[in-house]
């Protein structure tokens, strides 16, 4: 059955060049216009006659560049088909082979990860896995004000009087010459998984694993760390099983059940969910599903999570509560969460992150306040094409939010810095398609103008002496400003077709999932819905604007809209409380007592009245 059939997809879609519905202008200032062009439309229309498949679901297939020949294998994307030899990566077999070492020896082994969600599961999947072969490793993250980011001496230096034999870092490694000088000094071996940009030189390491190396050609560069750790463990087994280590005695683990914690790392470190990491999420998603990690489930409960686990609740629900115990409290906890099978334990540092969410969220809305004002000054001067903004009142633990923020709103570069009563900065970037922020803040740290720094092309973190800020803004705006004045030409809005609130069905939402999951490098599909009338609209919560939109027939449609509030698309939406407009979002489904209903997630609207340029 196709969307039309169902009543689902309403008029034209508008065609190459031509606005959808006339929109040249909505409340956000964007042009609506078709995902597909001409090509595309035939591409989606091949698709649905080769495959047999609906006819929107083909048309998502076509927006992702899906040949016909792909597309039922790119709906069922699995590990077998999708995983590499792990040795395609530089170093692998080294690294499985040094670890390999310590598990049979029975090592002390200490994990030193970043403290983000990327760091938290690839040192929780290499603890679990260790433990898996009876050793007790420690987890050591950092404290982001006391420690920094990454290794540093004096960390290595506590780890290997504790009694470490062995370092593997996870998340970080690349840069720390410094850190993995002392190790080498004090006799202490480490092996680095990591898929942060290197420079051409690197520290001394007995393996350092990196995708992202200049010397590595695996392709694998699109992986973030716990992509990285998971292949790493897939070999470290693979190297045990060949010396004959497994037994009836002892059996080999399960390293599907793993796969939940690479598909949290993989959706929340906004890595493009292409190839294998596409895999990785489609069945960790499964793993997760099924509540084994105690640690995961114990957070799906604290934000009363019903249905299924999604990647958005990955990234928007359970991801920021991880995250918050790096920003503001101990960054230990979300390591140790994911990693504990302790139900009681799992529980109550579960409400420990929820707590400190809560506590950051409120930090976070003073601190934008003030970077707001900051940047309408900047504006009333000029326009840079990258915002640098800092403070000595701001929290280093939450400068990355803020830069989002503002990323987001300003459709360019941000960066926000914390500056601290040393002299210096420490501070977090966020970049927008097309702009390579980690390699602009490797090149900075080349040329001298900040004292640390590393990333990837879309997010990077730094340290910068307080009176550098300005030279390394200046350098910023000239250094990138040609990608960024390319990368945010673009005003349109892509939609991929028109539908009714009858349309909007929960067997067409379980048709787009198919096409899933949904992510960096994979837009969720979004629908505009036309003249559709605003039966109520109110602001709730932290400037989110809920609503409910009725079609022409009745049919009525719940949607959200968030941080919408203060904004033209929250006025938009609440000025028009009985009177039609167009709307345009993404489909989800509402769980609420059992019971699965479609609701919108609005993302822009169009006043029909106002909607040439």
């Amino acid at each position: 059955m196709t969307a039309a059939a169902a009543g689902g997809l309403a008029g034209d879609t508008g065609g190459a060049g031509r606005a959808i519905l006339g929109v040249e202008r909505s409340a956000s200032g964007r042009r609506w216009v078709s995902r597909l062009d001409t090509a595309g439309l035939a591409l989606a229309a091949a698709i649905t006659q080769r495959q047999g498949l609906p006819d929107i679901l083909g048309r998502v297939l076509a927006a992702k560049g899906v040949d016909e020949d792909e597309a039922e294998r790119f709906l069922s994307p699995s590990l077998k088909d999708l995983m590499p030899d792990p040795s395609v990566l530089r170093d692998m077999d080294a690294a499985a082979g040094r670890i390999a070492d310590a598990i049979e020896a029975g090592r002390r082994i200490a994990i030193f990860g970043d403290y983000d969600v990327d760091g938290a599961t690839s040192s929780a999947m290499m603890a679990r896995f260790l433990r898996m072969q009876g050793l007790d490793p420690t987890i050591f993250i950092p404290d982001r004000i006391v420690d920094g980011y990454g290794p540093n001496p004096r960390a290595i230096e506590a780890l290997k009087a504790d009694g470490a034999e062995l370092l593997i870092t996870v998340d970080c490694g690349t840069q720390s010459f410094e850190a993995f000088e002392t190790a080498k000094r004090i006799g202490l071996d480490v092996v680095a998984f990591d898929h942060h940009q290197a420079s051409e030189e690197l520290p001394f390491t007995e393996a350092l694993v990196n995708p992202n190396r200049q010397d590595d050609l695996s392709g694998l560069g699109y992986l973030c760390a716990a992509g990285v750790t998971f292949l790493g463990i897939v070999a470290i087994n693979r190297e045990l099983r060949r010396r004959g280590w497994y037994s009836p005695q002892r059996q080999q683990p399960d390293l599907m059940a793993l796969l939940d914690l690479a598909a949290l790392g993989t959706v929340c470190d906004v890595v493009p969910l292409v190839g294998l990491n596409r895999a990785l999420v489609t069945q960790g998603l499964k793993v997760a599903r099924t509540r084994g990690n105690r640690g995961l489930a114990a957070l799906c409960d604290i934000v009363r999570l019903n249905g299924p686990i999604t990647a958005y609740h990955f990234g928007f629900m359970i991801g920021p509560r991880i995250n918050a115990g790096g920003r503001i409290g101990d960054a230990a906890l979300g390591a140790r969460l994911l990693a504990s099978d302790d139900m009681l334990e799992s529980s109550r540092i579960a409400a420990e992150l929820d707590a400190l969410n809560r506590e950051r969220q409120t930090m976070e809305a003073e601190m934008l306040a003030q970077a707001e004002a900051d940047v309408a000054a900047m504006m009333a001067v000029g326009e840079p094409p990258v915002i640098v903004v800092s403070s000595p009142l701001w929290h280093p633990g939450i400068v990355g939010l803020i830069a989002s923020r503002l990323k987001e709103r300003h459709n360019r570069p941000a960066f926000a810095i914390a500056l601290g009563d040393d002299g210096f900065g420490t501070g977090s970037g966020r970049s927008i398609p097309g702009v390579d922020l980690g390699k602009a803040v490797r090149l900075a740290k080349e040329a001298g103008l900040i004292v640390k720094g590393g990333g990837h092309a879309m997010a990077a973190g730094l340290t910068v002496a307080a009176d550098g800020i300005a030279g390394l803004e200046a350098y910023l705006g000239e250094a990138l400003a040609d990608d960024v004045r390319e990368a945010s030409g673009e005003s349109d809005f892509s939609i991929d077709g028109a539908l009714t609130a009858a349309g909007a069905t929960t067997d067409l939402i379980g048709l787009l999932e198919r096409a899933g999951p949904y992510g960096a490098g994979q837009p969720e599909p979004v629908f505009a819905f036309p003249m559709h009338k605003v039966v109520y609209a109110e602001e709730v919560g932290n400037q989110h604007v809920r609503l409910q939109l009725a079609s022409s027939d009745g049919t009525r449609i719940k949607g959200m809209a968030f941080r919408a509030g203060g904004r033209p698309l929250g006025d938009l939406l609440l000025g028009a409380r009985g009177r039609t407009v167009h709307v345009a979002g993404v489909l989800t489904l509402d769980h609420w007592q059992g019971e699965a209903k479609p609701q919108l997630r609005v993302l822009d609207a169009a006043d029909p009245q106002v909607i040439r340029a």
